[in-house]
């Protein structure tokens, strides 16, 4: 399994914790650890490629249900 599928695991098994300290904002999850928690995903990943690299942590929307989440940490925005 890669690591950020690790992470991802770790986001649906703490999903309903994390909704409740930060329902509508992204979280990034780095070694099953928040490490940073932003109003939006553009937001998170440019704040979070500052010291981490691409592939190495994962950016979740948190947001309550069981609906597929869709997660990457590959692209950086504009």
């Amino acid at each position: 399994m890669k690591p950020i599928d690790r992470e991802f695991q770790y986001y649906l098994a703490h999903q309903a914790e994390f909704v409740r300290q930060y329902n509508g904002q992204y979280i990034v999850l780095q070694h099953e650890t928040v490490i940073g928690v932003f109003h939006s995903e553009v937001e998170a990943v440019n704040e979070t490629i500052k010291t981490q690299p691409l592939g190495t942590f994962l950016v979740q929307k948190c947001e309550p249900g069981i609906e597929i989440q869709v997660y990457h940490s590959r692209v950086a925005f504009a």
